[in-house]
Order: C-alpha cells, then sequence, then structure tokens
C-alpha cells in the first residue's frame, strides 16, 4: 500500500566510475561558449576538430542514403563494402594484406581504444602509453583496473616516443603498449627508424600493441609508417584510424579498427552489446569517402600547414613561449615554463583575460605540465588574431 511519502535513495556509484577521468577539450569549449553567450569574444584554438566541411561528395553520398532506406540496424561489425574498401585501401597505405574480416567498423576513434582494453586488459596488467598524450589512453586503463604506466614525450627528442625508455618500462606484467602517431598533442611523428627501433625494443615478448594512426594522412613532413607494415608484426597490432580527422567527418561518429580475424570477432561482439551498430548512411558515405574524390584531404592537409607554419613562427616572437615545429596533425605545443606560471593558470588567464580558448598541457598527462596545447583548426586571420592577444597580455602579465 502506498503512503504516498517519496523517499530520497543514496545513489551509490560502482567504484570504477571514479577511476574514469574526461577530456578537457569538451570542458574549455563550455567554459568559451558561456563566456560568448556573456558577449565576449573567443577564439577557439581547443577543440580538436578541423574547421572544414566534410566534403561535398561525401554528405550527398550520406543525404542520398538516408533517403534510400539506409536508416536501419546494420551487422554490428560493419557493412561489408565498408569493410572491403577498407581493407583494400589499408593493404595499399601499410603494404600488408588485410581482408575485411579484420576490419571493424565503430562510431569514432574511442569505441577502438575501449574496446581494447576491454578484449585484452585485466586488472593489475600494466599498459605503457605515451604521456603527454591523448587522455581517454589513461582514463580507461584506469577504469578497467590496470595499472596505466606513462612514457614521457620529451621535447629534447622532438616529442617522438623513445624506445630505449620504452623498453626500461617494459615487465613480466606488461600486456599492451599504445603508439600515437602523428601525435596528439604534440604533433610528432615517428620515424621509419623509430618503428623499427620500437618493435626491437618490444622484441617477441606477449605484447599486443595498439596503434592510433587517426592523423595518419595529415603529415608535413615525412612519411607515416605504421607498426603493422613490419614483418611479423600485422597480427600484433590493433590499429585505430577513421574519418573524423581526414575527411572532416568528426560529427559523423564513423571510425574502424584492424586486428586480426579472431580478435576481430570479438570486437563485433563488443559492438552487439555496446552499441548494436553503425548507422547506415554514416557507413555508406564512409565508402564515398574512401573511394571517391581524394582532393579535399590534400587540400585540408596543405591549409594546416600553411597555418602551422604561420602559428609557430608567431609563438615563438612571443617572450617566454617556444615551440617545436610539429610534423603532423593540427596542434602547436609551446613550451611555456620561462613564463613562471603553471600550464593550467596559464590556459584559464588566457581564455578569461585574451579571450583566447587553449588547453593546458596537464589536460594530456602530468608531462604535459608546463606547456600548451592550440589547435590550429581555425583560419589564418583568427590565429594571427590570437597571437596578437596572446602577446599583448604576456607584455601586460609577465
Amino acid at each position: 500500500m502506498s503512503t504516498g511519502l517519496t523517499t530520497q535513495t543514496e545513489l551509490r556509484l560502482a567504484k570504477r566510475m571514479s577511476r574514469l577521468g574526461t577530456e578537457t577539450a569538451f570542458e574549455v569549449l563550455a567554459k568559451a561558449r558561456a563566456l560568448e553567450a556573456q558577449g565576449r569574444n573567443i577564439i577557439h584554438l581547443e577543440i580538436g576538430e578541423p574547421d572544414f566541411d566534410t566534403p561535398s561528395n561525401v554528405i550527398d553520398a550520406g543525404v542520398k542514403a538516408m533517403r534510400g532506406g539506409w536508416t536501419h540496424y546494420t551487422p554490428s561489425a560493419g557493412l561489408p563494402a565498408l569493410r572491403e574498401a577498407i581493407a583494400e585501401d589499408v593493404t595499399k597505405s601499410r603494404g600488408v594484406k588485410v581482408t575485411p574480416d579484420e576490419v571493424v567498423i565503430v562510431p569514432g576513434g574511442k569505441p577502438t581504444i575501449y574496446f581494447t582494453f576491454t578484449a585484452l586488459v585485466e586488472e593489475g596488467d600494466e599498459v605503457i602509453y605515451p604521456n603527454p598524450g591523448f587522455p581517454i589512453y589513461e582514463s580507461l586503463i584506469n577504469f578497467t583496473g590496470a595499472k596505466a604506466v606513462p612514457l614521457q614525450m620529451r621535447e629534447e627528442k622532438d616529442f617522438r616516443l623513445d624506445p630505449n625508455e620504452l623498453a626500461d618500462l617494459i615487465t613480466e606484467r606488461t600486456k599492451l603498449i599504445v603508439l600515437n602517431s602523428p601525435h596528439n598533442p604534440t604533433g610528432s611523428v615517428l620515424t621509419r627508424q623509430d618503428v623499427k627501433d620500437i618493435a626491437a625494443a618490444i622484441g617477441d615478448r606477449d605484447i599486443m600493441v595498439l596503434s592510433d594512426e587517426i592523423y595518419s594522412r595529415l603529415i608535413f613532413e615525412g612519411e607515416h609508417f605504421s607498426l603493422m607494415s613490419l614483418d611479423g608484426w600485422k597480427d600484433r597490432v590493433i590499429m585505430l584510424d577513421g574519418f573524423s580527422k581526414t575527411f572532416a567527418m568528426t560529427g559523423w561518429r564513423l571510425g574502424y579498427g584492424v586486428m586480426r580475424k579472431e580478435l576481430a570477432t570479438h570486437f563485433g561482439r563488443l559492438m552487439t552489446n555496446v552499441n548494436s551498430c553503425s548507422a547506415g548512411f554514416t557507413q555508406v558515405a564512409g565508402i564515398e569517402a574512401v573511394n571517391g574524390d581524394q582532393s579535399s584531404v590534400a587540400h585540408m592537409c596543405q591549409q594546416f600547414k600553411l597555418r602551422r607554419d604561420k602559428f609557430i613562427a608567431g609563438l615563438n616572437k612571443i617572450p617566454a613561449f617556444s615551440c617545436t615545429v610539429p610534423h603532423g596533425a593540427f596542434y602547436a605545443f609551446p613550451n611555456i615554463k620561462k613564463t613562471g606560471w603553471t600550464s593550467r593558470k596559464l590556459a584559464e588567464a588566457l581564455l578569461q583575460d585574451a579571450g583566447v580558448a587553449c588547453l593546458a598541457g596537464t589536460a594530456f598527462g602530468q608531462f604535459g605540465e608546463g606547456y600548451l596545447r592550440f589547435s590550429i583548426a581555425n583560419s589564418m586571420e583568427n590565429l594571427n588574431l590570437a597571437l596578437e592577444r596572446i602577446g599583448d597580455w604576456t607584455k601586460k602579465n609577465l
């Protein structure tokens, strides 16, 4: 019999929720939007998203797919036609034979990270990951109950992973190693020799590698070389790539993982349990992105390089700022240690006082202290204005 009283129950979250981190870029974006709502003019250099539109041929393919009935469930691992297109593309780009049953389509890049840790990592295992690095690595390692082992990306090595330091961190409990090239947040790119040295450092140990290659086609100098391209390494690598960065399709939520067939089967089961499937019309658009005109990718990369050259040169003219030249992605990661300010305090001051939204280096891990991250995915006009505002702020406050 109801008493008519409402009882307030305590929310008791699982302990694992306390280990789950966040992606600060979205928090800073919300702060910046709130300032804009108050009438402030903010230059957005915080979010890692191309400012270009999705190519028109890809949009047309997506619209046609929606009107053609591609609005229902699809196979959990992805449409066969898209898996085949990606397999052919990866075979050409990485120089190693990939079959469609080694490809799993997922809604964005993060599911491949989450599924990798979920499928392979037990509590107490160790996972080595780049730091500073994409914050979701550390967040999800902790969430699974594994031990996050940071590998410092050092400015003196142009923020490229040091194979010798990697070798020193590997123990009998190491289950997985995370690589990311081109690298977020520094824009560093592993050389072919780096990759060979990393393979040698791991050796024949029973260790898998998650290779995050989401920026693989946004390289300004050098080449992209994948660990899976080395003889004998394909079955030991889970390669992450997608459409968000290359084709300016962040909102379409479309990515993929490439891995050995038996692991792909388990990823498909995880998709069934977590997402059911990726959107059909998005996947049809993805087929057009892979097989269609690629000129938009080349144009976007060229524009990012022009912006990089201008912005890095400008940062290096600002007192107490110094910035190495990134060779890929679309980020600048200047050293601000000479300012005497912590990364978080300086990033907040630039937002509140100068109207420039950026991220503290510590948003990417403990070794990001003393740095800021700027996304150059904005117009040259806004990048120049941001440099002017930062320069004015330093003259008044340093």
